[in-house]
C-alpha cells in the first residue's frame, strides 16, 4: 500500500516557464481525482504568486534595459538643445562692426588713390635754387654782437607735368657755420605745373650773439673776401590733382660762397631739396 503525503506538507512547486512545451514523451490522459486535487492546489499557488509579483512591480520605477544605456541622456540633451533660446546680438557690436567696415573701406580707397597717383602721375618734389644773392653789411657793435644785411633770391620750380603745388608754410633761415643769424617767413604762394617763381628774401641781423670762435672766423673770412653762408628752408607743400590732394614737408638747403661786403656777390652755390 503506497503512502500519500499530506497536501499541507507539500513544498511549493516551481513556476512553470512561459515558453515550456510538453515533452513529446508525455501522453494525454484523464487525471485521477487525486491528481485533480493536487492540480487545483498548484493552480491556486500560482495565482497567489502572480498577484504578489504584480503588486511588487507596481512600486518598482520604470527603468530602461541595459541594452540602451544612453537613450535617456540623449533625449534630455535633445530637449535642452531644442528649448535653448536664441540670443540677440548687442546693437553696440553691430555699430562697432559697421564703423570698422566704413573705416576699412575709406582706408583702402585712400590707399588705391595714392597708388594711382604715384604710378600714373609720378609726382616730383619742387626744387629750391638760387642764381643771385647780395651781401650788403657785416659788422660787430661789440665783441660777440653781430649785425648784418643779406639778400637772397630764391628760385622755386614745379617740375610736375600733372600736379599743381602750393607752399602753405615757408620759413627761411640764414646760418653762419652752425649758428643761426637770421630768420624770415614767406607768404604762401602757388605754382602751376612746370611753373617757376622767384622770391626775394632779405635777412637782417641785429645784435645777434655769436661765440668768440665764430666771430673771429667770420672776421677772418671777410678779410679773405670769401664768406660762407648757409640758407635752409622748411616748407609745407600741398600737391593737387583735381579733387585729390596730399601734403608733405619739404626741406631745401643752399651752401653759398659770397664776396666781402659792401658789394658782396654770389661766387658759388650748391643747392639740394629733399622731402
Amino acid at each position: 500500500m503506497s503512502h500519500h503525503r499530506s497536501p499541507l506538507s507539500l513544498s511549493p512547486p516551481e513556476l512553470p516557464s512561459v515558453y515550456c512545451t510538453p515533452s513529446p514523451q508525455s501522453k494525454a490522459t484523464t487525471p485521477s481525482p487525486t491528481a485533480r486535487f493536487f492540480l487545483s492546489k498548484q493552480h491556486s499557488f500560482i495565482k497567489h504568486a502572480l498577484s504578489r509579483q504584480q503588486s511588487s512591480n507596481s512600486t518598482i520605477p520604470c527603468t530602461l534595459p541595459p541594452e540602451f544605456p544612453y537613450e535617456h541622456d540623449t533625449a534630455k540633451t535633445s530637449v535642452g538643445l531644442y528649448l535653448r533660446k536664441h540670443r540677440r546680438t548687442n546693437p553696440a557690436i553691430w555699430c562697432s562692426a559697421i564703423i570698422c567696415l566704413i573705416f576699412c573701406i575709406l582706408f583702402i580707397s585712400f590707399g588705391i588713390a595714392i597708388l594711382i597717383i604715384f604710378l600714373v602721375v609720378k609726382p616730383k618734389t619742387p626744387v629750391l635754387d638760387t642764381s643771385h644773392a647780395t651781401l650788403n653789411v657785416i659788422y660787430f657793435d661789440s665783441p660777440g654782437n653781430f649785425n648784418g644785411d643779406f639778400t637772397f633770391v630764391a628760385n622755386f620750380s614745379n617740375p610736375n607735368k600733372k600736379l599743381d603745388v602750393k607752399f602753405e608754410h615757408a620759413v627761411m633761415q640764414l646760418y653762419f657755420e652752425d649758428s643761426l643769424i637770421a630768420t624770415q617767413s614767406i607768404q604762401p604762394f602757388s605754382q602751376r605745373r612746370k611753373e617757376t617763381g622767384v622770391v626775394v628774401i632779405r635777412f637782417v641781423s641785429s645784435l645777434v650773439p655769436l661765440s668768440s670762435n665764430h666771430a673771429r672766423e667770420l672776421q677772418k673770412q671777410v678779410l679773405s673776401n670769401k664768406v660762407f653762408y648757409s640758407v635752409i628752408g622748411t616748407f609745407k607743400v600741398r600737391a593737387s590733382l583735381g579733387a585729390v590732394h596730399f601734403s608733405y614737408w619739404l626741406h631745401g638747403r643752399c651752401e653759398l660762397q659770397m664776396s666781402s661786403p659792401p658789394y658782396g656777390s654770389l661766387m658759388a652755390r650748391t643747392c639740394r631739396t629733399k622731402r
